[in-house]
């Protein structure tokens, strides 16, 4: 069937989007689509339709119904030094997006960063999470499933890691208890994937063994305590991800020559902008920008881009010392991967061999730059608002 009647097809309403999969290749699948969207809507989609990834492998694990991909500009930053205990030496960060200027100045951080001798990196820890909730017939059973859980953990571990070579069973802590409902939060570690379809699987094994014995109605495999792709406390305080940590010292001389200011006046609108001004407004993260730097990594290397909200949970610190400025910043709730997801197609595996952590066993590696560039990314920022130069900047690079 030529794609010209298939397209009818669509128009007529004889198949649907779907469906078209099962006629022709992945390719000739999103061709099809993409000129019925085009007919339907008489809209031009040619630059959609340019591309050059394998949509049949992206078909099978990371889209339906495609029409095409989009293309977002791709800078880099650097060189970035970084002391971490995995990350060691200069980096040239990949960053993707539409924000001018952001890409020139997590640039002037990591100059600044460079010239200082580096910033440390640490991993605080590593954990995935899947909390459902359950439901029994008063508070007085739930407390009883409680207790089971903890007193079966060993078996329960057990069950869970029967259904991945990976993923390990750490704890299932907190188990919160609401009148006769229960949310115990399962945690996991997950080596170089994010985990969360690893974790997903694992839970709802140990549920099924949950419901057989104690006779708990499951009502949902996720009961929003993961926290999963929403900004949340619990997270802020627990960690998910990888919860990682940066700083460094930076010499007065360097701040007044590369950054334009003083280590007081950055200390002084970190103080007053990211942490009274974020309290004032209520605020979960406690500092200027980290989403944009974690947003541009996300999707240069493919990761996902809902957990953007949760990576932008933070502080800044900043304190002036003798004329030196002691930076730093946290971030407990950063869930990345090296291998899986979005890590498969062609741009993301390129943007990772930028920073050689390509496949397995570099996903800690991988935390210590991210949490690099952010701080290159929020010095910057704040030393071009202590000095008034943030407008500025934008006007002359001609963003509007």
């Amino acid at each position: 069937m030529v794609k010209k009647e298939l397209v009818t097809k669509l128009i007529n309403k004889e198949l649907k989007l779907y469906q078209i999969d099962e006629l022709v290749s992945a390719k000739d699948a999103t061709d099809i689509r993409r000129k019925f969207i085009e007919e339907l809507t008489e809209s031009n989609l040619e630059t959609i339709g340019d591309f050059s990834i394998d949509m049949e492998i992206a078909s099978k694990k990371n889209i339906e119904n495609s029409i095409g991909t989009i293309q977002i500009p791709i800078g880099v930053a650097g060189p970035l030094k970084i002391n971490g205990n995995y990350a060691k030496g200069e980096f040239f960060v990949p960053l993707a997006t539409s924000e001018g200027a952001l890409v020139a100045s997590i640039n002037r951080g990591a100059s600044v960063i460079t010239s200082s001798g580096g910033v440390n990196a640490e991993i605080i820890s590593d954990k995935m999470t899947r909390a459902p909730v359950l439901k029994v017939e008063s508070a007085k059973k739930a407390i009883e499933v409680k207790q089971w859980l903890e007193d079966n953990f060993s078996k329960l571990k057990e069950i869970a890691e029967s259904t991945t070579s990976h993923g390990k069973l750490i704890k299932i802590d907190p188990v919160l208890i609401v009148g006769n409902l229960i949310y115990p939060r399962f945690v996991y570690s997950t080596g170089d994937s994010m985990g969360m379809n690893m974790v997903t699987i694992a839970t709802d094994k140990v549920l099924d063994k949950l419901s057989q014995k104690l006779n708990v109605h499951i009502v949902a495999l996720s009961g929003n305590v993961c926290v999963d792709k929403k900004p949340a406390h619990l997270n802020f305080v627990e960690g998910r991800g990888k919860s990682v940590v940066a700083d460094i010292l930076i010499k007065k001389e360097i701040i007044e020559k590369k950054l334009k200011t003083t280590a007081k006046a950055i200390e002084e609108v970190n103080t007053y902008k990211n942490l009274i001004g974020s309290a004032v407004a209520g605020s979960m993260g406690f500092n200027a920008q980290y989403a944009n730097m974690i947003g541009a990594i996300f999707l240069a290397t493919g990761q996902d881009e809902a957990h953007i909200v949760e990576g932008s949970l933070g502080i800044t610190t900043a304190q002036e010392i003798n004329g030196d400025l002691y930076f730093s910043v946290n971030m407990p709730d950063l869930p990345i991967a090296t291998v899986g997801g979005g890590t498969s197609l062609e741009t993301a595996k390129e943007s990772l061999s930028i920073l050689s952590i390509k496949g397995s066993g570099d996903v800690s590696k991988f935390a210590e730059i991210v949490i690099a560039t952010v701080l290159a990314g929020e010095l910057s920022l704040l030393a071009a608002l202590s000095a008034g130069h943030l407008a500025r900047a934008h006007k002359e690079l001609g963003r509007a």
